[in-house]
């Protein structure tokens, strides 16, 4: 009976030392890379102001949507990002029309992880209709990613546990307008008269019509179209044909930073390219166009300037 007995211990451990080894569980990833194009809805929380915005002004915002990288979130709500107006076409007194393109360098966090963001932009056209405000508190834009976004995936972990989205009452107008209410009339006043004196009506008093505050400013989604004229004083290579030395316009739709240009002879479109629109940091003194020379010595088109313009498009290649 003891020898059955070791023998039958020896056969159970043999059987326990055969069996597989749990499999180890997946490697938790260090990093999380949000991917070149996505778009990171904002909300605004500093208000520009109508009369005195200018290039290089600091913007401030905060998601308002989370961002999911392969099932895990990458960026959460409450996010807070800042960036600086690098291409402003200012309201006019024919058109209330503005369009700014802003470009956002840092992000940081609920847990204080602060990142650097690379060449993040948002390109935002807004209908103003004589607002004191060209972008108030609480506007809400689409800033996109020009190339990947690595992040700390535990520091992102942390952060979404303190993250908290924005509600719309934390945003409050910073318009300084206040409605003017309408004022009723004055009624006729009657004096009786006396004997051998006639009465006397004194006329009423108009009142004066309301004066309501101009409408918030409307965020307009479709890019804005430019057009701006050039002129070629000597013959150019582009896009597989040759322009002639003369006058043309150069057509294209929002700020880039890549946009698809249409050059125009006489209204028609003579030739499609791709350019990149470069911020200037100024407003141009002048028209400027500049070629670079190929191998072969033909003269390609490089670059357009234009006059009071902050921006320029590249034809690099």
């Amino acid at each position: 009976m003891r020898l059955l007995l070791v023998a039958g211990m020896v056969t159970a451990w043999g059987c326990l030392a055969q069996e597989p080894a749990p499999p180890n569980p997946p490697a938790t990833p260090l990093t999380l890379t949000v991917p070149a194009g996505t778009k990171v809805m904002l909300g605004l929380t500093s208000p520009v102001w109508a009369k005195s915005v200018h290039l290089g002004e600091t913007v401030y915002a905060e998601t308002t949507f989370p961002v999911a990288v392969g099932g895990a979130m990458a960026i959460p709500p409450g996010t807070y990002v800042k960036g600086t107006i690098d291409i402003l076409f200012r309201p006019s007194l024919r058109s209330g029309h503005a369009e700014f393109r802003m470009g956002f360098s840092q992000s940081v966090f609920a847990n204080g992880y602060t990142v650097a963001l690379p060449a993040a932009i948002a390109t935002v056209n807004v209908q103003a209709a004589g607002s004191d405000v060209l972008l108030d508190n609480g506007t809400q834009f689409e800033m996109v990613l020009q190339q990947p976004l690595v992040l700390d995936a535990a520091r992102i972990a942390g952060a979404v546990r303190l993250s908290k989205a924005p509600k719309p009452r934390d945003w409050k107008s910073a318009s300084l307008c206040r409605p003017i209410p309408a004022t009723p009339g004055t009624s006729d006043t009657y004096i009786p008269g006396t004997p051998g004196t006639p009465a006397t009506v004194i006329p009423g008093g108009p009142g004066s019509p309301a004066v309501p505050c101009p409408g918030p400013p409307a965020v307009i989604s479709a890019p804005a179209a430019h057009k701006e004229s050039f002129v070629l004083v000597r013959p150019v290579f582009e896009a597989g044909l040759t322009l002639p030395a003369g006058s043309y316009e150069a057509a294209w739709d929002g700020l880039g930073p890549v946009a698809q240009v249409r050059i125009l002879k006489r209204g028609k479109t003579v030739v499609s390219a791709q350019a990149t629109v470069v911020a200037l940091g100024k407003d141009a003194p002048i028209n400027k166009t500049d070629w670079r020379t190929g191998p072969d010595g033909s003269l390609s088109l490089d670059s357009l300037q234009f006059k009071d313009r902050n921006f320029a498009l590249s034809f690099a290649p």
